[in-house]
């Protein structure tokens, strides 16, 4: 007889939506979706703050992590004061 699955816990599904596993594709993409930084980004940020969900898009959102650079990665010099 097939064993049946846990019932997961309301306290549960909140504890689990309150992180961000760096490790799984769909949660990385949902952060990349909705914060429009890349993958490599949200993952180097979930390394630095951990994966916590609010610290993790805070950091973000302050720019943790620069996320898309240019592609040629040139960055323009800063104008002369006037």
């Amino acid at each position: 007889m097939a064993k049946k699955a846990n019932k997961q816990t309301i306290r549960g599904r909140n504890q689990d939506r309150a992180r961000v596993a760096g490790g799984q594709k769909y949660e990385v993409q949902y952060e990349v979706n909705k914060t429009r930084k890349s993958a490599s980004a949200i993952k180097k940020v979930v390394k630095k703050v951990g994966s916590n969900r609010k610290r993790v898009e805070k950091a973000l959102k302050e720019g943790g992590d620069r996320g898309r650079e240019p592609a040629s990665g040139h960055v323009p010099a800063a104008r002369p004061p006037a």
